[in-house]
């Protein structure tokens, strides 16, 4: 039995419905990221397990208690902010200490929590400074801790990251995966940025428009995308059009180029039109690598991005963009020259709607 359960959940606002029949089976431990753009519904699903939001319908359980009917405050969760929401008058020690406060604890069992806390974060020498005199990530780790402290059965951190600078935000994500591996501590992780979630989690919860699009792992969520959503919203992805030659072989028309496609396309006609994707990082250019199909086009442009080299080309009206690592003595194609992009036909997606 799952140990966080989401069942058949709904929200409206008035007349607009936010979330649709969510669906979602937690196991006891695991990481679990919901990913999607900025209105997709994935911070409203987390104020409902937290309960700040009741269901319109639907079931949320915890260990096999139904959470609907209790109140925040008796769900026993642990919930960190994207504003850190630290008390400004307390020291990091009191901010650590509220909940066990609050909670009734003995003074000897909060003191060996809290120093246990700080320690956990790495922290216990700032315990006497105030949130003004921390830098962010600093903060945002005093936060994180505060919310372990009380031993909540669920974790929940709604886009905790998004407010630091990009080398915090890398070290702090893997310092919070260590610390939930380290715990054992069942963690939803609300978040827009996909290379976030496919860093640090167990499972991946696409959602658009107030749906799962798609339930994975980080791989399965990357290279096997079920929707064109998916796959235009998680990494960069070429989406091509194409024509079916022969259903039979599995060959498509790109241009003037024709390619084998592994997965099957015999449901289809002769002269069907099929959208298939392809990862920038799959093709190569050099005449000896593996694969058993290549596309010719005319480049466009190329850009440096420092440890690749991003070469965008025309192929019959598709623009195909395709990386190559960079080295000291690599040359940029030119506008206009004509290459050969050598694939597996594996590489290829077929995009279904």
């Amino acid at each position: 039995m799952s140990f966080l359960a989401l069942d058949n959940i709904k929200k409206s606002f008035g007349q607009t419905q936010v979330v649709k029949d969510f669906n979602m089976s937690i196991e006891k431990g695991e990481f679990v990221s919901f990913l999607g753009p900025s209105g997709c519904g994935k911070t409203t699903v987390l104020r409902m397990i937290a309960g700040f939001e009741s269901p319109s319908d639907g079931t949320i359980s915890i260990n096999g208690k139904n959470q609907n009917r209790l109140k925040t405050n008796q769900r026993n969760i642990g919930m960190v902010f994207q504003a850190y929401a630290l008390f400004p008058n307390m020291t990091v020690f009191d901010n650590v200490a509220f909940g066990l406060k609050v909670a009734g604890k003995p003074k000897e069992e909060i003191e060996t929590r809290v120093k246990e806390m700080l320690a956990l974060i790495r922290l216990d020498h700032l315990a006497d400074r105030y949130p003004y005199q921390m830098s962010g990530g600093q903060q945002q780790r005093v936060a994180l801790a505060r919310a372990l402290a009380p031993k909540p059965q669920v974790l929940l951190l709604d886009e905790p990251l998004s407010a630091l600078d990009a080398k915090i935000r890398v070290s702090l994500r893997e310092e919070i995966r260590q610390i939930q591996r380290q715990l054992g501590i069942t963690t939803v992780f609300v978040t827009h940025d996909q290379e976030e979630a496919l860093s640090i989690s167990d499972r991946i919860v696409v959602m658009n428009a107030g749906r799962a699009e798609q339930i994975g792992t980080p791989s399965e969520i990357y290279n096997r995308p079920n929707t064109r959503f998916v796959a235009s919203f998680v990494g960069t992805l070429n989406i091509i059009e194409a024509t079916v030659v022969d259903p039979s072989a599995n060959t498509v028309k790109v241009g003037d180029n024709t390619v084998r496609l592994r997965e099957p396309v015999g449901a289809l006609k002769v002269g069907d039109k099929i959208s298939i994707a392809l990862r920038p990082e799959a093709g190569s250019l050099s005449e000896s690598a593996k694969g058993d199909t290549a596309i010719v086009g005319n480049v466009i442009s190329s850009h440096f991005l420092g440890s690749v080299i991003r070469t965008k080309m025309d192929v019959g009206g598709n623009q195909i963009s395709f990386d190559m690592f960079n080295a000291p003595d690599a040359v940029l194609p030119q506008p206009g020259e004509v290459l050969t992009l050598r694939f597996s036909s594996g590489d290829f997606l077929i995009v279904r709607d």
